[in-house]
């Protein structure tokens, strides 16, 4: 028999060798690329690489966006660039509100952007034109924030530079006319900037913008005093009842109130493309501005003061005003008071007007939503939600008409015209979803259901309504019109989810008979297709289906997204774009949807993937990475339908775990792992048993198919897929050789006031807090376990401080642990540098516990002494890594900086 690249070129122990049949014995595992890893005691500190296969998919320049006119005769290349340098990473941020605010641009921190923008023309033909280059900003420059002009001769788009001591590192609005490509500042100033912390700027028609600048009259910002002025006093004397998430970066005190004033006030501006300007307003906190359709109104919203310690600025008092597009005052729509007191229950929302905005078919009529529970998801009233529409501008006592009332909770409207809206309302503790059809127009229309069904049964989702954009920019249900045929239809975009994946269509749809025709499918022989757009809504009125136009993704298992255009009535494909393979060394990847059922009964799903070339039946079991994110149900039935396509690219984003493909892996890359409570049962209450029979079920599938060596499976998640991973290590550790957990939350008792889908408190389910956290059954964790978090942590529930209290617990038993601290990092990974260590991290980490499993050669880690050699933690310049293992912890610096060689020049 042929050797096989795949076959022991290391074997895994001397004894590991083939049968008399050629086949690799169960204690075989197929080669895992040779890469040489230090001592621990020998590591010095400093930033690693993982090993070139790994590196160089993570390094390759990523593919721009894409961004169509409003007349859809041209399209936008966004062009992007690789990963960013922890530097940027590193630079001062203010931690204000729940936001994070980059005080030298006057912006949200940690900003990626654009380094370039190419025009083309959509030819008659539908191919592409030749590039046109937008120019005339600096070299360097960073985008960020292009937006078309209604009518699709210009674009704005901000610019900053890299200098950090002046001024030139805020952002400043320019205008390209997309015909030559030339750009210009459109301040006629050079000290008028953008203050980009809430919303940017929004055209009011195709010659004006309204802007959000840093007022002029700003000066230095407040300086901290050194001595505070009092003791920091929180009171609940009303004893009112107030259950908020733990929520993160929030206002501490008087100098945290000014110094968010300061970066977040604006002065909105008026400015036309000659350069005129006029202030609109007075500065103020403003979040957001939305011309009406007809461009002669805005819909201003601003938070002010009194502020609050204990939720973040989506909370605030909040006000809502109308003005003229000319900048005069009209009417106050609302001043709502701060929400501290909204229930943590599923589908509690804020008293008050909410959902603030203008009709798309109208040229300048307002809706909004109202509670009639108070806002409480667990009062029982009905109507619970009332929607009603008023004009801009209203006669002197007239009041809003109710347009419709509702007992779930509202989701949204889709328009179309006065005979037709869609109303769709919602409710999660029961999954259920229905979709109204209204006749705004039409008093005596009386509303029908349309769909009534569970949110969580993909296979029966009808699809959604293509919208069409109209010429005053907004977006209404298309309408379509059929050659001697007077029904009114509509094109539903649905994912097409079935038993054998999703397979993408659109169906015409009889809105008056609920008849449907489908007239396009995705080919799901080899490829996965979706529609991203309608592309024949130049003119106005009902769209004519023979002359129909859509813009499609087309992917296979080994061809990357392109993008495509198709026509009616041949419905013939032209491409638009050839974007290069990412990952050619990955081509040839093999990838299968697979299924397999949980002892209760369940149907679960799974994509496995295995390297290029591998044949199990001659080249044995491979090690093995299982990654995952648990879900929640209500039923059985939803929780076995497939969802996703096995003809989907395998996306490999810089921390996915198909990057271990080139390491001579299986991947098994989403297991479902459902957690269902039907009825009233609460489905956390058994989470830890389905969360173990899930895994057993998934496990037993690639060890029975010959790809897995069962002795060599790791498991892994980031966020909630950690706290997965820390509970299978404590709960099933027959199943796993070892785990990686990635900023998760392993104490539920830190997220007394619910967390992920759970909202009862800690004191209403005091024993689900405790026996799903990981962190009470540390003792039992006996299996190598690598912790990795970022130290500026921003996400709800997961504090860093997660992290480094689980270590502590496991490290208090002796676990074989290690705790990796990134600086400067958030809950998701975007420096270079730490990136790259990540993943070195976790190399290391499989090489040595999965693929040598050293953990079980040797070594006790029930008998170790806990007492002696306790490490003292360190934090490095660069990193903080403790480890610990057998009975005892030692500190290890691991990683020599000269081997980065990162540069600036080098990105």
């Amino acid at each position: 028999m042929p050797t096989s690249r795949f076959r022991n070129l290391q074997p895994l122990n001397a004894s590991s060798a083939e049968d008399t049949t050629g086949r690799p014995s169960n204690d075989t595992v197929s080669s895992y690329t040779s890469t040489h890893y230090e001592d621990e005691a020998s590591l010095e500190a400093g930033y690693r690489v993982p090993p070139p296969e790994i590196k160089n998919i993570v390094d390759a320049p990523p593919v721009p966006a894409l961004s169509f006119s409003p007349c859809r005769d041209k399209i936008i290349f966004l062009k992007r660039r690789a990963l960013p340098p922890l530097a940027e990473l590193a630079k001062p941020e203010e931690k204000l509100a729940g936001l994070r605010i980059d005080g030298n641009c006057n912006s949200r921190s940690r900003m990626s952007f654009y380094t370039g923008i190419g025009i083309h023309q959509i030819l008659p033909n539908s191919k592409l034109g030749p590039e046109i280059a937008v120019t005339g900003f600096p070299d360097g420059a960073k985008i960020n924030f292009v937006s078309w002009s209604p009518d699709g001769r210009h674009l704005a788009f901000s610019i900053r530079l890299n200098e950090e001591d002046n001024n030139s590192s805020k952002f400043g609005v320019w205008i390209a006319d997309v015909e030559i490509g030339e750009s210009r500042p459109l301040f006629q100033s050079p000290n008028v900037y953008l203050n980009a912390v809430f919303d940017n700027y929004v055209w009011v028609d195709n010659s004006t913008l309204l802007v959000c600048t840093i007022p002029l009259s700003r000066g230095a910002p407040p300086k901290k005093p050194l001595v505070p002025g009092g003791p920091k006093i929180q009171s609940n004397e009303q004893k009112s009842i107030v259950q908020v998430r733990t929520f993160q970066d929030l206002l501490k005190d008087e100098y945290d109130e000014d110094l968010f004033d300061y970066y977040a006030t604006t002065q909105l501006v008026l400015v036309s493309l000659d350069g005129a300007t006029k202030d609109f307003g007075r500065p103020a906190v403003y979040t957001s501005m939305d011309p009406s359709p007809d461009h002669k109104y805005l819909l201003i919203s601003s938070i002010h003061r009194p502020y609050s310690f204990i939720v973040p600025h989506g909370r605030f008092p909040k006000k809502v005003e109308l003005w003229s597009a000319n900048g005069k005052f009209i009417r106050e729509l609302c001043d709502l008071p701060v929400a501290e007191n909204i229930p943590i229950a599923s589908n509690s929302v804020r008293k008050g007007m909410r959902s603030i905005n203008w009709r798309a078919d109208k040229p300048s009529t307002l809706y909004w939503v109202e509670t009639q529970d108070g806002g409480d998801a667990k009062v029982e009233v009905s109507p619970r939600d009332i929607i009603y529409t008023q004009p801009a501008e209203t006669l002197e006592g007239e009041q809003p008409m109710i347009f419709h009332k509702l007992d779930l909770r509202y989701r949204g409207i889709s328009w179309c015209d006065d005979s037709l809206a869609l109303v769709y309302e919602s409710w999660y503790k029961t999954r259920r979803i229905k979709t109204w059809v209204i006749s705004p127009g039409f008093e005596d229309v009386t509303p029908r259901i349309l769909f009534d069904r569970s949110s969580e049964d993909v296979y029966s989702d009808p699809g959604s309504p293509m919208l069409r954009r109209t010429k005053a920019g907004t977006h209404v249900i298309a309408n379509i019109k059929k050659e001697s045929d007077d029904g009114r239809y509509i094109i539903l975009n649905g994912v097409g989810a079935t038993p054998e994946g999703n397979i993408p269509f659109l169906d015409l749809f009889d809105i008056n008979t609920g008849n449907k025709e489908r007239i396009w499918e995705s080919n799901k022989e080899k490829y996965y297709e979706t529609v991203v757009a309608l592309m024949s809504d130049q003119e106005e009125g009902d769209l004519n289906l023979d002359k129909l136009k859509i813009l499609i993704s087309r992917e296979s298992k080994t061809e990357n997204t392109q993008y495509y255009l198709v026509r009616w009535p041949d419905k013939k494909l032209v491409q638009i774009t050839n974007f290069p393979h990412p990952y050619p060394q990955l081509a040839s990847l093999q990838k299968e949807m697979i299924r397999y059922q949980r002892k209760d009964g369940v149907q679960l799903t799974a994509t496995l993937y295995l390297p290029p070339g591998y044949d199990p039946s001659t080249d044995g079991p491979l090690p093995c990475l299982f990654w995952s994110y648990p879900g929640e149900f209500k039923s059985k039935d939803a929780a076995g339908q497939v969802r996703g396509s096995p003809n989907e690219f395998p996306g490999i984003g810089p921390t996915s775990a198909l990057l271990w493909l080139t390491r001579k892996f299986a991947i098994l890359s989403g297991p479902t792992i459902p957690i269902i409570g039907e009825g009233d049962v609460e489905a956390n209450d058994s989470y830890v048993e389905q969360l173990v029979a899930s895994a057993e079920a998934a496990v037993e599938e690639v060890i029975r198919r010959g790809v897995a060596h069962p002795k060599r499976i790791a498991v892994g998640g980031h966020s909630y897929g950690a706290f997965m991973t820390a509970n299978l290590l404590a709960h099933a550790p027959h199943l796993f050789c070892c785990g990686i957990a990635r900023s998760g939350a392993y104490n539920r008792t830190l997220t007394p006031f619910g967390f992920q889908n759970e909202d009862r408190t800690l004191w209403e389910a005091a024993n689900t807090y405790v026996e799903m956290s990981p962190f009470m059954s540390a003792n039992k964790i006996k299996k190598p376990i690598l912790l990795i978090h970022g130290e500026e942590d921003n996400n709800s529930g997961t504090l860093t401080m997660q992290s480094d209290r689980f270590f502590n617990a496991l490290k208090g038993h002796g676990a074989l642990s290690r705790l990796v601290i990134l600086p400067h990092e958030s809950h998701g990974y975007s420096a270079r540098e730490s990136i790259m260590h990540v993943l070195w991290e976790t190399d290391r980490w499989l090489h040595k516990y999965c693929v040598s499993n050293s953990s079980d050669e040797g070594e006790d880690h029930d008998s170790g002494s806990v007492g002696k050699n306790v490490s003292k933690e360190t934090t490095y310049a660069e990193s903080k890594v403790v480890a610990t293992g057998g009975g005892g912890s030692k500190e290890v610096s691991d990683l020599d900086y000269d081997e980065f060689h990162l540069s600036k020049s080098s990105l």
